[in-house]
């Protein structure tokens, strides 16, 4: 039994309305790899949770008194980088999307997402990628269309793992992501600043060039070109070229 328990995805929810958690508790109990291991009322407690209970997922509410669930996820992110964020809720204008993805959240999700979908977000942030509930991702894309850039990156939008420097996977994700018509303001100045070199690199991320195709755009080696992404997920302190999209978007670097 204890091996059993020792695969289990952990998952915290964070709702303030009791009857909500009690439904997703519920859903997630037909599971045999996901155990919810806590609830919080707020973004304060839910911190405090994560400190408390050291879970792997935390299932977080927008809207929530004391503190929202975007400033906890921001907060989260840098007491504990560790612990995968999925921002559940009701709302799907773009400002709440893309604060959440600028927060550090690995998913977002609709509160009215079928079971199977809830149980594949879970499993999928829990292994470190990005996923977006199918109609949020066709609002990304849809922002991403209508400042000018071709269409097709809709597939990877939904559902698309987040990227490591060293692959060159679902890379429309990160493009359909930089390229809307929201920027947020009042950003803490990055501790090291980009180099040009970076900077342009960063470009082509936005972009949508993998790492094969920077190296040729610039005319440098494949491992150079990593290096320089590296750097900029480092210097951006972000873990992938999604997050590092949003970051770039939110700083007006491209």
């Amino acid at each position: 039994m204890s091996e059993v328990a020792n695969v289990k995805i952990k998952v915290l929810l964070a709702e303030d309305h009791a009857l909500t958690r009690i439904g997703l508790k519920t859903v997630l109990s037909r599971t045999s790899d996901i155990a919810v291991i806590g609830e919080a009322e707020n973004g304060q407690d839910a911190i405090d949770k994560v400190e408390e209970l050291k879970p792997d997922v935390v299932l977080m509410d927008v809207g929530m008194p004391v503190m929202d669930g975007i400033e906890a996820a921001g907060k989260l992110r840098l007491s504990h980088p560790e612990v995968n964020i999925i921002m559940l809720t009701s709302h799907d204008n773009d400002s709440d999307i893309f604060a959440s993805l600028s927060a550090g959240a690995g998913g977002y999700c609709l509160k009215d997402v079928l079971p199977e979908r809830l149980y594949t977000a879970i499993r999928s942030v829990n292994a470190g990628d990005i996923w977006l509930d199918s109609s949020i991702a066709s609002r990304v894309v849809r922002l991403y269309n209508s400042s000018g850039f071709a269409a097709g990156g809709s597939k990877a939008a939904a559902n698309s793992a987040s990227e490591s420097p060293d692959t060159s996977a679902h890379h429309d994700a990160p493009r359909a992501a930089a390229h809307s018509t929201h920027s947020f303001s009042n950003l803490p100045s990055l501790p090291e600043p980009l180099s040009p070199r970076e900077l342009e690199v960063l470009g082509l991320l936005v972009d949508g060039l993998s790492n094969q195709e920077i190296a040729d755009k610039l005319i440098i080696s494949l491992a150079t070109a990593k290096t320089h992404v590296r750097n900029i997920l480092n210097k951006l302190a972000v873990d992938d070229r999604t997050q590092a999209a949003v970051q770039a978007m939110r700083r007006g670097l491209v």
